[in-house]
């Protein structure tokens, strides 16, 4: 019992000298440190700072050429620039960022960007390059204030900042036109200012209170606008919010309606706020984004109708369908494609060896189909002696899809589909326009009356195969290279599948009424809802696929493996941790785990002990906690997801790594110094920490060629000759 009333008498001293700090004249707010150790805190501060940039920027233009990811970020870079709507899985802040970085530096966007090694060719790219690298770089005051706020210890700040400042991957991640440092930015100030308004929990709704908590809120509604990631650092912000409306509810000082007001504050600021930005973000993307590119098929025909170039945007089309029409079938789903077919046959082993039959994204001649009664052949539309006559498509009807170019009729039997083999193999099948009774199929207009007439662009349309009893449909899974890596067609007996949907794009006949397409273009609200759409099925497809490299997250935390950035011969670079600091913050995060099973033996065995050393455990394990659940939101769920996982999705993680770790030394320094004489305490204290902050150097002076080049004289590691042959300490690292 003695125990815990030495706790409650610390806690109410250690809140009384942070109120105290926070207050202090003599420093400014985002200090909070007493004035006689100001000049101090700032010097190790201002020095941390000069070291990062120059580390950060040294050589930041070379090499002047793609590394790797840049080719995707600064071709859409480009593309915010001249207006290009595009497709990506990310949301849209973190390239809108890039694009803007270029824009005001006097980039045209002229650059192609077609593949990692191609140079720059004077185009003036140094003004997204500086930009990720400075948002990179301020990572750094990040972490170092966080720890301040939580440990109120500078030695720990400093070390958790030397931890990120030394470390060769972070430096490697954040001097290339990537997403990865503008992420990392906006977490880690997510994580700053949170840690700040931590500290003015005696001053609630004070202008600073209401300050930190907003800058908390647009940090976390920037995070996740980066990309999607950013809701596990909400999750974290989250929890912490739960536990101080907790302690708020807990006040009996306090009515419930002052608990209430806590949580209608939090909920503006850190719900509501983080929801607008990302809504804004979001218009201003797709204002920006006006004119016709490559990504338009991914998305719906009307989506399309809303870009400027869009030959669906004046375009006029028949409005209702007719026998003879010349279509094209889009399917409904998110993304979804374009039924297609070519010349290339089934390979053995993949069903009858007929003509295949897939879906493609983009504008193609092979996606053209003419609808025919299943028993008569229509009379040719493009003639123009022919009498036409008008014979409408109606709901119920039976029918025949004819592929114009090959002249093949869309056809299912019982042989398995090529990749799913519950489904049904549908193929290209027949001669001329004449094949057999496996090409008739029922036609279905969703939610539609008996013989209603089949309208382009607006009808949901089914295709029930007539003896099969099956519905042609798309799994969404890519085909092997044989199949150009098209999407797989089926037919699935499964009647209620919601990939069976398809509606009429294209649609030319040339005797009934055209409809202007634009007339009926979604507007704001719509769109934003069908990116979201197409956004979670592109993650959701980002499989590995064959003979592609990809990384598993066991390996990033032990430093398994790295990554080439550049791999030129000329200025080669490796995207690897400075394994110092990484395998320290392994031992170092077992070392947390022990302090904490101590923190709590002695506090449940009741031990007494001195207020200091009790307020020192308490305060290291509290922000040790709070780190290591960040570290595992940040890590754990990518056990749990099926997409291709790359070794740079850890380093949000790893920032919270450092600065547990710097964390956790400072206190076994401090305990460690404890064990001797008050008169060495202060010299075995700073030889130690000395000691860390070297090695932590060391690793970044001997591994440094991996960030700023490697190149013909160094060689490769593998290589006994080479002076990189003594860094290469595990086998499975490539340089």
């Amino acid at each position: 019992m003695g125990e815990v009333k030495v706790k409650k008498e610390d806690k109410s001293k250690s809140k009384g000298a942070e109120a105290k700090l926070a207050n202090s004249e003599d420093v400014d707010v985002l200090a909070g440190i007493e004035g006689k150790d100001s000049s101090l805190w700032w010097s190790a501060f201002w020095v941390l700072m000069v070291i990062a940039f120059a580390t950060r920027f040294y050589q930041v233009m070379e090499p002047d050429w793609v590394c790797w990811d840049e080719t995707h970020f600064g071709k859409m870079g480009s593309w915010y620039i001249n207006r290009t709507f595009f497709f990506d899985v990310h949301p849209p802040l973190g390239k809108m960022m890039i694009g803007a970085m270029g824009y005001v530096t006097g980039y045209n966007g002229t650059h192609p960007w077609e593949k990692p090694g191609q140079p720059f060719d004077g185009h003036i790219v140094w003004g997204m390059r500086g930009g990720c690298t400075l948002l990179g770089t301020l990572i750094i005051p990040f972490a170092f204030t966080s720890v301040w706020d939580l440990t109120r210890s500078l030695s720990a700040s400093v070390l958790a900042a030397v931890f990120l400042t030394f470390d060769i991957g972070m430096l490697v991640l954040n001097r290339y036109i990537l997403l990865d440092p503008i992420l990392l930015f906006f977490i880690s100030g997510s994580v700053a200012s949170m840690c700040r308004f931590r500290t003015l929990v005696d001053e609630p709704f004070s202008t600073k209170w209401w300050t930190w908590l907003s800058i908390t809120g647009a940090f976390l509604g920037a995070s996740i606008s980066v990309k999607f990631v950013g809701l596990f650092v909400i999750l974290f912000v989250g929890i912490f919010t739960i536990g101080q409306l907790w302690d708020v509810l807990g006040d009996m000082s306090k009515p419930l309606t002052y608990t209430v007001k806590h949580f209608i504050a939090r909920a503006g600021c850190l719900i509501l706020l983080p929801i607008i930005l990302y809504i804004s973000f979001f218009y201003v993307h797709l204002s920006v984004l006006n004119k016709t590119g490559n990504g338009d098929g991914f998305f719906s025909s009307l989506f399309q109708t809303t870009l400027e170039g869009n030959k669906l945007q004046n375009a006029t089309c028949a409005g209702e369908v007719s026998y003879g029409a010349l279509i094209t079938l889009k399917n409904h789903k998110t993304a979804g494609a374009y039924l297609h077919s070519h010349h290339a046959l089934y390979p053995e082993g993949f069903g009858a060896k007929q003509q295949q039959m897939t879906t493609y994204a983009h504008k193609d001649h092979n996606n053209v189909f003419v609808i025919k009664r299943w028993n008569k052949e229509p009379l040719n539309v493009t003639d123009p002696d022919v009498d036409i006559h008008i014979d409408y498509v109606k709901n119920g009807d039976l029918v025949r899809l004819e592929h114009v170019i090959t002249r093949r009729n869309v056809h299912s039997h019982n042989q398995p589909a090529p990749l799913n083999k519950r489904l049904f193999q549908v193929s290209g099948y027949g001669e001329n326009g004449t094949g057999d009774a496996n090409d008739v199929f029922r036609l279905e207009v969703v939610g539609g009356n008996e013989g209603e007439i089949v309208k382009a662009v607006v009808h949901k349309i089914k295709f029930h195969h007539y003896f099969m009893k099956c519905v042609l449909t798309t799994t969404g899974k890519p085909l092997p290279k044989w199949a150009f890596e098209q999407g797989e067609v089926a037919c699935n007996p499964t009647l209620r599948d919601k990939n069976a949907l398809w509606n009429v794009e294209d649609n030319f006949f040339p005797k009934i009424e055209n409809i202007t397409l634009s007339d009926m273009a979604p507007g704001f609200v719509s769109k934003f809802i069908e990116s979201h759409q197409v956004m979670i099925q592109g993650n959701a497809g980002m499989k590995p696929k064959e003979g592609e490299w990809t990384s598993k997250p066991w390996e990033w935390p032990v430093n398994y493996k790295g990554q080439w950035f550049s791999a030129g011969e000329e200025h080669r670079v490796y995207l690897l941790g400075n394994p110092v600091i990484w395998w320290g913050n392994i031992i170092l995060m077992f070392a947390f785990g022990a302090v904490l099973m101590l923190y709590y033996f002695r506090s449940q065995r009741g031990y007494t002990e001195p207020e200091e050393k009790v307020s020192m455990r308490e305060t290291t394990v509290t922000a040790t906690s709070w780190l290591f659940l960040g570290w595992c939101l940040h890590y754990v769920p990518f056990y749990t997801m099926g997409r291709i996982l790359y070794f740079h999705h850890y380093f949000p993680a790893h920032f919270f790594a450092c600065c547990l770790s710097g964390v956790i030394t400072d206190y076994l320094i401090a305990e460690a110094s404890s064990a001797v004489s008050k008169r060495m305490k202060n010299v075995v204290f700073h030889t130690l920490l000395g000691l860390v902050v070297a090695l932590s150097v060391w690793g970044f002076y001997i591994f440094a060629p991996l960030a700023y080049g490697m190149g013909v004289h160094t060689g490769y590691g593998r290589e006994d000759n080479s002076t990189l042959h003594s860094l290469r300490w595990v086998d499975a690292w490539e340089f």
